[in-house]
């Protein structure tokens, strides 16, 4: 790995950071204005929104310009949404802008490693950028839950409160998005510096019709590819899993360890942990054509999760965290590798990772809305649990059944 590579991780991870960070001062902001609980995860709707309705435009505009490129109009496009919380506008709408940034900048950030690296390097790349990226989950979540509690931002205020010069800061969830539109801008000076690769699989055209039919017509050519089939559903249903599970954390936390806001940010750091690990053990263990023999692992995370339910020691809270996590990472990341070499096969990165991020959105949309339903109707933490485990473990066990003992998947 040369120089290069590593300013995209660089570039990446401050930008992940800033992500991370932001939820927790978005919820916080949430909680300020006294919204209802519902509102928490209809916020991180908001957030996904863009990804769900701008996939088919997103790729081809990652296609179109450097990533590079890409990646440093998206970053200011997430500073613009920070601006817009700080100035007032509605929490859900300033960052449900920050999603559009977001939106734009994925398929870049990983289009850019089917460029820039051989087939041979992608199952390490993406263990390295998993890696990073869960470390600045991990970061972020810690940062966040730093900024917002009263000891640290109280006497951060009164500093940033400088004489003379009127701002919008006034409380910490305010004070948490100054900063973090700060690392986004950091992140943006790094993007400038990533390598200018060729335009790979540029857009015919830009035509709204030719844009929707260029898009659905790549859907259905990964749904049909045989690899491609089970590599976008296991990857479609963990990171709606997912994105659900850091609410959960949240609440459980709340429940069964008594913790407060900011201590259950910090928390939610854990399960981060433990994805680093398991992509590491993945990357160490499991090689491009094997990916499919990683899918029980699924499984067993969502039996793992159900184990939250009795857990009420912060020890063994966490030992649960990391396990969850270890085995989200471990197989998720050979699934995102095999989903990458496919799609950058069948017709370019980031059109590729763009169909990914659409059903991969359109589940954390589904699974966020279901969460918001039962939090409306007063469903207790614990039924909500069992509900997203049983959820996992059954449809991963539905996917291994179909896949698993399949011998003829098709040809990396």
């Amino acid at each position: 790995m040369n120089l290069g590579f590593y300013i995209i991780l660089a570039a990446q991870f401050l930008s992940a950071l800033a992500d991370n960070a932001l939820l927790f001062a978005a919820i916080a902001l949430l909680k300020a204005l006294s919204a209802p609980s519902w509102h928490t995860p209809v916020l991180q709707e908001f957030f996904i929104f863009s990804y769900v309705v701008l996939a088919p435009f997103v790729g081809a505009f990652a296609d179109s310009l450097p990533k590079g490129k890409v990646m440093f109009i998206s970053n200011n496009i997430k500073i613009l949404g920070c601006l817009a919380m700080l100035f007032g506008v509605n929490p859900l709408l300033a960052y449900g802008l920050v999603g559009l940034g977001a939106a734009a900048y994925s398929p870049a950030k990983y289009g850019i490693l089917t460029e820039y690296l051989p087939p041979e390097k992608l199952v390490l790349a993406n263990s390295w950028m998993e890696g990073l990226t869960v470390a600045a989950i991990v970061l972020g979540a810690i940062t966040g839950g730093v900024l917002i509690s009263p000891g640290i931002a109280e006497p951060l205020l009164r500093w940033w409160d400088v004489p003379f010069v009127t701002t919008p800061i006034d409380t910490a969830p305010e004070l948490a998005i100054a900063v973090i539109a700060i690392v986004y801008m950091l992140a943006a000076i790094f993007n400038l510096y990533i390598p200018k690769l060729g335009i790979d699989h540029k857009p015919l055209k830009h035509s709204l019709s030719f844009l929707l039919g260029d898009f659905y017509h790549n859907f259905k050519l990964l749904w049909k590819d045989p690899l491609g089939q089970v590599s976008l559903a296991v990857t479609t249903l963990f990171w709606g899993a997912g994105a659900t599970l850091r609410l959960l954390v949240l609440g459980w936390a709340a429940v069964a360890l008594h913790y407060d806001m900011a201590s259950a940010a910090k928390l939610t750091a854990w399960v981060a942990i433990g994805i680093a690990v398991g992509s590491i053990l993945a990357a160490r263990f499991v090689h491009l054509e094997h990916s499919v023999n990683v899918l029980p692992m699924g499984i067993a995370m969502g039996l793992m999760v159900l184990l939250m339910i009795p857990v009420t020691n912060p020890t063994l809270a966490i030992i649960l965290l990391i396990i969850i996590g270890m085995m989200g990472g471990y197989f998720v990341v050979p699934m995102n590798a095999l989903l990458q070499h496919r799609g950058h096969l069948l017709m370019g990165a980031g059109s590729s990772i763009a169909v990914q991020n659409f059903n991969e959105n359109l589940s954390i949309f589904a699974m966020l809305g279901l969460y918001a339903v039962m939090e409306k109707l007063d469903f207790g933490i614990y039924l909500i649990i069992a509900v997203f485990g049983t959820l996992l473990a059954g449809s991963m066990g539905i996917l291994y059944k179909k896949h698993g003992h399949d011998q003829d998947n098709g040809k990396i």
